[in-house]
């Protein structure tokens, strides 16, 4: 089920997290009650009142000011992507799903199977997989059109053995799955998915309730294949234009080294 109280939720969940050490606040005598920051403390830091940050957390209170925000987000240390997605909480409405150009899917799958070098899928705002190219194919077959590439990484064992660093990968695919959904509270693919990962994933379990925000991002990704051996590859998520939510997942390699070499002996054909 969504949470009724969305921003009273991540407010809490950050709020927790947070120790008195990293506010430059005393740990105080004897032991806490509760983890983390107390509600007074973190309304001190934000400078607003106690109760009017209780009703927040309980979400008597759903719409504050915008300058209210940024000083909860200065008090939690959030970071700018988070920062962003409390915003969004603040100001959540209801609204009918865009609606998706075909041909646009249809240009992105011809575009990502004219890569022989680079691996690519395509992926909806729910992170469910439309399309892989051959490489991609090649790489991680477990990357399968029709399956959630979140869990697909979470659950399927023979994709988490190729992860070199599947703990890192597992939180940030989590919280950019956090990012999407957190936003829909009604849709009902994510409740779906979030469904079957509550029962399923102790990793997820373990960090959903976290509330990590993670946004679009890039960097360089391990992996062990079991044919080729290590790789050190580049990864970026591309927005499909005319298809909101859309992206395009694809890693590819730095010229002249090892990984690309590697990655051209696994292209199809060659």
């Amino acid at each position: 089920m969504p949470s009724p109280h969305p921003l009273g939720e991540y407010l809490r969940a950050r709020r927790e997290l947070l120790r008195p050490a990293d506010v430059a606040l005393p740990d105080g005598a004897g032991p806490r009650r509760v983890p983390g920051l107390r509600r007074s403390e973190v309304a001190a830091i934000a400078g607003i009142s106690t109760e009017y940050y209780i009703k927040l957390e309980q979400g008597q209170e759903a719409h504050p000011t915008s300058q209210v925000l940024d000083s909860l987000s200065r008090a939690l240390r959030l970071d700018v992507t988070a920062n962003s997605y409390l915003h969004a909480l603040a100001r959540i409405i209801p609204k009918p799903a865009a609606p998706i150009s075909p041909p646009a899917v249809e240009r992105a799958r011809w575009l990502i199977d004219s890569w022989p070098t680079t691996a690519a899928m395509i992926l909806d705002g729910h992170f469910d997989i439309l399309a892989t190219n051959p490489l991609m194919r090649a790489l991680i077959p477990g990357y399968r059109t029709g399956r959630n590439s979140v869990a697909v990484l979470l659950l399927d064992p023979e994709v988490r053995d190729t992860q070199r660093d599947w703990e890192g990968l597992s939180m940030r695919s989590i919280a950019l799955f956090r990012s999407r959904a957190g936003l829909h509270p009604d849709d009902a693919r994510s409740q779906e998915i979030i469904t079957q990962l509550m029962r399923d994933s102790d990793r997820f379990r373990e960090l959903w309730h976290r509330y990590d925000i993670e946004g679009m991002t890039e960097g360089t990704h391990p992996i062990m294949h079991p044919t080729v051996g290590a790789l050190s590859l580049h990864y970026a998520h591309l927005p499909l234009v005319g298809a909101d939510d859309h992206s395009i997942f694809l890693y590819f390699a730095e010229p002249g080294t090892p990984t690309e070499r590697a990655l051209a002996g696994l292209a199809p054909g060659r």
